[in-house]
């Protein structure tokens, strides 16, 4: 087995991990489909599901009142669930891919122990579209696209046991690392519906994959947010495979 400069496999696919929840199935399958017909590499495209982690045994956390998901700290598990080797991705199930995963895999960098979009953020709404509330914190919204080098050293600190005892400000603030440890992704990797903005003439701050942070068309609430024509679409796009395949198999 090869691999490449940047520790990522030439043959075994790459492992992206998608917070899953219940009242988002069609998000992530609209997702999962975003990212497969773009992808030129192979990749292992994996849903985080909370009810399957506490029946492994790997999750046992109570639910705290500001947990707008069910993945709000299992997505911490990534280095655990890739038995702390090599590198896998971490996102929530509301974001649409519109470039190739590759270019993004092209970025990683050894030296770092994760790699994130490093947002400057704070909202300015008090509640999510399906009446989550919206939690305001440093670092807000690091952790819902990260690239984690599972074999760094550091993110071993990341077992079942932190993951599910361990404080909000201490995961996903990332205090079990230095500031030097994290490494910096383009914007665009995890474009901010409702915050970010694409400059006129200016390709640099075009989405490659938009995160409906404040909820996607899936809500009735959110059908006019920004890029929502483009999730109607890929959606579109996905129920109709998704029928030939059902059809083809009848």
């Amino acid at each position: 087995m090869t691999m490449s400069n940047s520790g990522i496999s030439e043959k075994k696919p790459f492992r992206i991990f998608v917070g899953y929840d219940s009242r988002e199935d069609l998000a992530y399958q609209v997702c999962h489909h975003s990212i497969t017909k773009r992808s030129s590499i192979p990749v292992d495209i994996i849903p985080i599901v909370q009810s399957d982690l506490r029946k492994k045994g790997l999750y046992w956390r109570e639910t705290g009142q500001l947990e707008s998901t069910e993945f709000s700290f299992s997505r911490f598990l990534t280095p655990h669930l890739s038995d702390y080797q090599g590198w896998a991705m971490f996102i929530d199930c509301d974001f649409l891919y519109l470039s190739d995963i590759k270019e993004l895999t092209d970025l990683i960098d050894d030296k770092y122990a994760i790699m994130c979009v490093q947002h400057d953020y704070t909202p300015k709404e008090t509640s999510k579209m399906d009446g989550a509330v919206q939690t305001v914190y440093p670092r807000k919204n690091w952790s819902s696209m990260v690239l984690y080098n599972c074999g760094h050293p550091k993110n071993k600190t990341l077992t079942p046991e932190i993951v599910n005892t361990q404080t909000g400000a201490f995961l996903h603030r990332f205090q079990w690392l230095e500031d030097e440890d994290i490494g910096s992704i383009p914007f665009v990797w995890n474009f901010l519906e409702g915050h970010n903005r694409v400059v006129e003439n200016d390709p640099t701050t075009q989405p490659k994959a938009v995160h409906y942070t404040r909820g996607g068309p899936w809500f009735d609430a959110c059908k006019d947010c920004e890029f929502a024509d483009l999730w109607l679409n890929e959606l579109e796009e996905y129920s109709k495979e998704n029928k030939k395949e059902a059809d083809d198999s009848n």
